[in-house]
């Protein structure tokens, strides 16, 4: 037995019911029964010239290179891996992949794990791709389900059945994909072409596909604005963990501040406290409007934001400095580390940022972590 949808093997989760048997691994998408062929689904024809791109800013020499290896092995149907430290360029890196498709009039998938990122990705690449018709699907946008160029949820993919001819995967070592047996099967059912891998933090599945040669790795370890990745500050204290918070930002308080936590209790303590002497905000997987807060954080300039890891990936705010609270906590892994410390530094205008990484105690993960930025600063000569 094997599921269709979500390639599940496991007997366990197959159940027999009035109409024969089916998975109940990936029951949440809806009954997938094993008797019956699915149908690939059939999507519009893709519209002339929509391969025509033009990007936003020119890319830099070792940019264009990774981008047009990355199309040539498109082009010679091989799964590509973009292994690029936070803040690279990545969606400008598989423009060229996503044109050379379109002109071969063949569809194409930008799955995301987060919805805000699909709102902010279709209008970017609305803007890169003009003639093309880039659509988003995610949670509250699922009246128009196709286009030229289709951006979605990881959790929307179960609507393409065998329907991409390449599929785009941001941050697949990232929450909700990272360890998620059905959204793997569901993403792997619905692409019948090639799948393109991008991310800072490749996870030890991805990197032993490089090894056995079956997904190739193109690496990237410089920022457009050709600045190093911030080193975070460690600073270690049991007992004077908020006063030494407070005195970062006031020392920062010209910029934007994001403050990372282990959870979402305490985004909401330390909210509590911290709102009583500044104008301060949280956002967590519970808050029902985590759009609104992070749109009202961006264009607030010097703004203080609490947030979980729900944050650590997919969010540029010009000239923020970033806190990780705890950083020793058992919640926080290396990659969720290096990404939070990613979201400093990304922009032209403000290329350097401030990380500070609060711990109780010295833990080995926060040490490996800055050892890891440290080792992709060393390996590119960076502008003075």
């Amino acid at each position: 037995m094997q599921c269709k949808r979500c390639l599940n093997t496991d007997k366990q989760y197959f159940y027999k019911g009035s109409n024969g048997w089916y998975c109940r691994k990936c029951i949440s998408f809806g009954r997938a029964m094993l008797a019956e062929d699915m149908t690939p689904v059939s999507l519009q024809p893709i519209h002339e010239e929509s391969e025509e791109y033009r990007l936003q800013y020119p890319l830099t020499d070792a940019q264009k290179e990774m981008t047009e290896k990355c199309a040539s092995l498109i082009q010679n149907r091989q799964d590509v891996l973009l292994n690029c430290v936070c803040g690279a360029g990545k969606t400008e890196l598989v423009t060229l992949s996503i044109s050379q498709m379109l002109k071969e009039k063949k569809k194409v998938c930008f799955a995301i794990p987060r919805r805000q990122v699909v709102l902010e990705l279709r209008e970017r690449l609305s803007r890169y791709f003009p003639k093309a018709k880039v659509t988003g699907v995610c949670g509250g946008y699922t009246s128009q389900t196709d286009g030229d160029l289709i951006i979605c949820t990881t959790h929307q993919l179960y609507r393409y059945y065998q329907a991409f001819d390449l599929l785009i995967l941001d941050e697949p070592d990232a929450f909700p994909f990272r360890g998620n047996d059905v959204l793997h099967g569901i993403a792997k059912t619905s692409c019948k072409g090639n799948l393109i891998y991008l991310t800072a933090t490749p996870d030890e599945e991805m990197m032993k596909r490089v090894k056995e040669g079956t997904l190739i790795m193109l690496e990237l370890k410089e920022r457009p604005h050709g600045k190093p990745l911030p080193v975070p500050q460690v600073i270690i204290s049991s007992v004077l963990m908020l006063p030494l918070l407070c005195v970062w930002l006031n020392e920062h308080q010209k910029h934007p501040r994001m403050v990372f936590v282990p959870s979402v209790n305490m985004a909401e303590k330390l909210y509590m406290v911290l709102h009583l002497f500044y104008e301060c905000d949280y956002c967590t997987s519970k808050s029902e409007d985590r759009d609104k807060k992070t749109e009202h954080f961006r264009n607030a300039k010097n703004g203080i934001l609490i947030c979980t890891t729900v944050m650590e990936r997919g969010v540029t705010i010009p000239g923020v400095d970033i806190c990780v609270y705890q950083a020793e906590h058992a919640v926080f892994d290396k990659a969720g580390l290096i990404q939070m410390a990613g979201r400093a530094g990304r922009t032209f205008q403000y290329p350097q940022g401030d990380v500070l990484f609060l711990c109780k105690e010295r833990s080995s993960l926060v040490e490996t972590c800055i050892r890891e930025i440290k080792k992709a600063n060393e390996s590119v000569y960076f502008v003075q």
